[in-house]
């Protein structure tokens, strides 16, 4: 980007869903956004780093705002950094759902926790979403959420691609089986459940005290049915400052490929 502002995006005309038994919005997002980006290595926290002129959480919003299917993004982030959400990120985008913000716990289980408190009663289902994951497409969006509509049965279903390496199982790094790759996906978010059940799952894991690796977990033990379903490679996760190169690569070839309301 040049030196001169960034122009503000407009939150653009939304695509169709994927369904349409029910046109309305039933759906509310938890973005969670309030990690202090310890392995990133910036102080300001990886979801206020610029891409592509842009606050790299701004990306995450625009994306559920312009899925026909949500209606409230709920925003979660470290109490101290609420004002600094809203100056520094929230006005740099012009959104049609309304947005609230909730507080982040000490761990991201305890966030999503917090965001889904604050979800309104009025939406039967959420999708979780790590704000850290700014390549997420408006697609992928109504695809778990859709695939929630058309099995009564599920509990969830999430993003997720296919494992395309060879997988070595090894005890004290020596290999002792290679599982058949096959049977295995690499997950991501957004995580789609119904809002309940969701809701049940995390106060559940909070009285046990059990730690999930993702949301999906917490449904899973409590021996819910969630599906994977194929997403694109490029809703990687930015963690590391060179993740945010590759962000950058890819965030320019889609706007190239599809634009998203920005000016050249």
């Amino acid at each position: 980007m040049s030196g001169r502002e960034a122009p503000r995006p407009a939150a653009c005309a939304c695509p169709q869903r994927v369904d349409e038994a029910s046109p309305e919005p039933d759906a509310c997002a938890v973005v969670v956004a309030g990690g202090c980006g310890e392995r990133f290595g910036d102080p300001r926290g990886k979801q206020f780093v610029e891409l592509r002129g842009l606050p790299l959480a701004c990306w995450s919003l625009l994306a559920f705002d312009r899925a026909p299917s949500v209606g409230h993004i709920v925003v979660v982030c470290a109490p101290e950094r609420a004002d600094q959400m809203r100056d520094e990120v929230l006005s740099r985008v012009s959104l049609r759902c309304e947005v609230s913000l909730a507080p982040a716990g000490q761990t991201r289980q305890q966030s999503v926790h917090s965001g889904l408190d604050a979800t309104p009663d009025r939406f039967e289902l959420v999708a979780i979403h790590d704000a850290a994951r700014p390549l997420v497409s408006t697609a992928s969006v109504e695809e778990v959420l859709a695939a929630l509509r058309r099995d009564p049965g599920l509990d969830g279903a999430i993003c997720a691609t296919h494992a395309t390496d060879t997988l070595k199982l090894a005890e004290a790094g020596v290999i002792v089986a290679t599982p058949d790759r096959s049977f295995y996906w690499m997950a991501q978010t957004p995580q789609a459940f119904r809002r309940r059940d969701i809701l049940m799952a995390h106060k559940a894991a909070a009285w046990d005290g059990y730690e999930g690796t993702d949301d999906a977990s917490l449904v899973e033990r409590r021996g819910g049915r969630v599906l994977c379903v194929q997403a694109s490679r490029d809703n990687i996760k930015v963690t590391l400052p060179e993740d945010l190169a590759i962000a950058e690569a890819l965030l320019e070839r889609r706007l190239i490929r599809e634009g998203c309301g920005l000016g050249d």
